[in-house]
């Protein structure tokens, strides 16, 4: 799998000799593990809550609304907070468990950290599995929770560091691509174990959730950490040895002097999360936290929570629910597949912006659709326009699944500097499950209220996040990491005015004495490469 040649960087950028090796190949899919184990909770959870022996044994007053349909409004049935408890306390755990998780990031590494989460993993799913109650089921979560808190802040950091440039964008998504196989796994895992007969099928879907868990452990203790952190925690022979494997090549001696400079301005800052608010880093700190609110409020998490629940309400059975649940899933994978081979290609702006198109058209049709065809008591959906809802709501999915879903982790883990990147990693986290958990926790509750009018909410959402992304979000393609400051902010007709405590950049490239062409860390060090420096390259 490995291949030579150069990076393809954006106009002015440094490119550094790197092949695509199989170390950085697998360590990458190994790693993306912690996605499938994220995907796996996030699709497991909708499926056994519309199971009706687990709704029997923890929710017994939803699944009494369940057996008498003029008990409630079809849109109401399952409205019960202790329901979206079940799935929102997984992402108000890792809200919480995001904070450590920057520590140790910084202090113990990507690999590390990524180990821990995998124990967490492995812990709650022994809970659930063995739950008796409702109190055992939500420890079950809370644990599960700590471990995606830890996954998501590592995870992405580790990707980014590992790739090359020109491949960045595709082996990234990695992550996103796992959560969407986590998705369709779960989805047939629910699809079967609805079947058994006995009433225990939903202790096997949680239980499954063991496979990513072991392997996310696994798959930390054989891959390597990356330079980036290695330089950072002062290991710096180790991680030019291991700059050295995975770009295969001797030629790493520029690229390894950046990671160093970058290094010892990140070890000058000494409160990464009060520096995350100088002038300087509020480009990237709004764009992150604005990204992961934006994602959320697609309403794609509320769709792939609740899809078998979904269904059920606009008068699918029980059976077609899940096997529509199981498509969507599908639909999800094939779409990010789309997103890896075009990131680094069409770039990340275009790929959003079209999706925004596409999300709003298909919300504003499955609005206007529920809204004459599926009433409180009446369900007048025929086969024909539930078959056209799925569609719908596929066509959704795919448009998120190739831009907001990758892209969201995507760019807050390639635009924050290495003296703030644990940090920024943690708001980023931490702001998508404070929403994930506002989004998970509402959800059925606005359903109830808003009816079908919920898909026209999240249209305007859609709107809102489309006009920011075509006036406020500049495109990174191709651009090395630490040169994010100099070649991307420092272009922007706004986020250049938050620059100003750097250095003129003439005609657009930051230019130093001796000739290199300076990233960030030039950029911050006054582009100021001593003779000696020069010497040993």
């Amino acid at each position: 799998m490995a291949g030579g040649g150069f990076a393809v960087a954006a106009p002015g950028a440094s490119q550094f000799e790197a092949k695509i090796t199989p170390i950085v190949i697998i360590s990458c899919i190994m790693a993306a593990t912690g996605g499938l184990m994220f995907g796996y909770d996030v699709g497991v959870s909708g499926g056994v809550t519309s199971m009706p022996h687990f709704l029997k044994k923890f929710f017994p007053v939803v699944y009494r609304r369940t057996l008498e349909p003029g008990l409630d409004s079809n849109y109401c049935k399952y409205d019960n907070q202790g329901l979206q408890l079940f799935t929102s306390s997984l992402y108000l755990a890792g809200l919480t468990a995001t904070f450590f998780a920057s520590y140790t990031t910084r202090r113990l590494g990507r690999r590390l950290t990524m180990l821990i989460a995998g124990v967490f993993f492995i812990l709650g799913v022994v809970f659930n599995v063995a739950a008796q109650d409702l109190a055992m089921l939500i420890v079950g979560r809370i644990l599960l929770g700590c471990g995606v808190g830890f996954a998501n802040q590592a995870v992405p950091l580790f990707l980014s560091e590992i790739a090359p440039t020109r491949i960045r964008g595709g082996l990234n998504i990695l992550f996103q691509l796992n959560v969407t196989i986590g998705i369709l796994f779960a989805n047939l895992v629910n699809y079967g174990t609805n079947k058994i007969k006995g009433g225990w099928g939903w202790r096997l879907s949680l239980g499954l959730a063991g496979i990513p868990a072991v392997l996310l452990t696994v798959g930390a203790l054989m891959v390597v950490d990356t330079p980036n952190s290695l330089i950072e925690r002062g290991r710096q022979e180790e991680g030019k040895a291991v700059l050295r494997k995975i770009r295969g090549t001797d030629n790493i001696e520029p690229e390894y002097l950046e990671l160093v400079e970058a290094s010892r301005i990140a070890k000058e800052v000494k409160h990464p999360f009060r520096n995350l608010l100088k002038r300087r880093n509020r480009p990237q700190l709004v764009i992150a936290m604005s990204l992961q609110i934006f994602q959320q409020c697609t309403g794609i998490n509320a769709i792939m929570f609740y899809a078998p629940v979904l269904f059920n309400t606009v008068g699918f059975g029980g059976d077609a629910s899940l096997y529509s649940a199981v498509i969507i899933g599908a639909v999800n994978v094939l779409s990010t597949c789309v997103s890896i081979y075009s990131v680094d290609k069409v770039g990340r702006r275009m790929l959003l912006l079209e999706a925004g198109v596409q999300m709003f058209l298909s919300q504003t049709a499955i609005a206007i659709i529920l809204g004459i065809k599926v009433k409180d008591h009446s369900e007048n959906l025929s086969h024909g326009f539930a078959i056209f809802v799925v569609v719908l709501v596929c066509t959704f999915i795919s448009a998120f699944a190739w831009s907001w879903g990758p892209l969201g982790w995507l760019i807050p883990s390639e635009t924050f500097p290495l003296e703030t990147r644990s940090a920024g990693q943690s708001v980023t986290v931490c702001v998508n499950l404070l929403f994930t958990f506002v989004i998970a926790q509402a959800f059925l509750s606005m359903l109830c209220h808003f009816k079908y009018g919920i898909f026209l909410f999240f249209s305007g959402w859609v709107l809102v996040m489309s006009l920011f992304v075509l006036f406020l979000l500049p495109e990174t393609k191709n651009v090395p990491i630490e040169e994010m400051t100099e070649k991307v902010w420092m272009q922007h007709w706004l986020w250049k005015r938050f620059m100003d405590d750097g250095i003129p950049v003439a005609n657009g490239k930051g230019t130093s004495k001796n000739g290199h062409s300076c990233g960030l860390l030039s950029w911050l060090s006054r582009c100021q490469f001593s003779v000696s420096t020069e010497i040993e390259l």
